[in-house]
């Protein structure tokens, strides 16, 4: 794996900057399950010492994404199919009948905030640039989920997606799935804004699913 080159800002710690990156690798597949890494090689490639590097692992451990190796480091786990049809159908559950509540509800802050943080999506999307990627995806879906005023939901569907992954994420990088998935948020603005809720929910519903073939490696077109 090649050395990281995009750290660190002294905004965060420096372990939870490391547990971003790697988390973010591990989401999209560029490291893929089964790859085992090692607290020594990462903390050369980070340019840190190895004690956030090896808190970091030890926290995406908690979150599953890693499981220690004894004398060996860690190994990125595997998600089955399973837990990914599992993972969608929640979502589904939770993200998409809030879109009624929320249609015609936006204000104009709330809607230049979306529109941009879209743009971030589809301008990462196009370059490829993953962890932006995720951070705008989380950021778009739960400032929409705050205009409910369910912090419950919002805190709910935050934690649901620090479990999640994107295996195919580099591989639909190279065609246009990923980025006609990405346009899909631009979209979901403008229904909302329109007031039109039925069609925002189904919206949300496609997009989900889109996500999940995401998730699998595969396009749900």
């Amino acid at each position: 794996m090649s050395g990281f080159t995009t750290l660190l800002s002294p905004a965060e710690s420096l372990r939870e900057q490391v547990e971003a990156q790697l988390a973010s690798r591990i989401v999209s597949g560029e490291i893929p399950p089964g790859q085992v890494l090692t607290v020594p090689t990462l903390a050369g490639d980070f340019g840190v010492s190895a004690t956030p590097v090896r808190e970091a692992m030890l926290n995406l451990a908690r979150r599953g994404f890693l499981r220690p190796i004894r004398n060996r480091g860690f190994e990125v786990t595997e998600v089955s199919p399973d837990e990914l049809r599992e993972l969608t159908e929640v979502r589904m559950l939770l993200e998409a009948p809030p879109m009624r509540t929320v249609a015609g509800a936006l204000d104009a802050a709330t809607e230049t905030d979306l529109r941009a943080v879209a743009d971030r999506i589809v301008s990462a999307a196009r370059t490829g640039r993953f962890d932006e990627y995720l951070a705008a995806d989380t950021e778009f879906h739960l400032r929409i989920l705050e205009c409910t005023g369910n912090g419950k939901l919002v805190e709910t569907v935050r934690e649901l997606r620090q479990q999640t992954r994107l295996l195919g994420l580099v591989q639909l990088a190279e065609s246009d799935a990923l980025i006609s998935t990405a346009l899909e948020h631009a979209e979901l603005v403008d229904l909302l804004v329109a007031g039109r809720g039925a069609d925002a929910e189904e919206l949300m519903r496609r997009h989900i699913r889109h996500v999940g073939g995401v998730w699998s490696g595969r396009d749900e077109g």
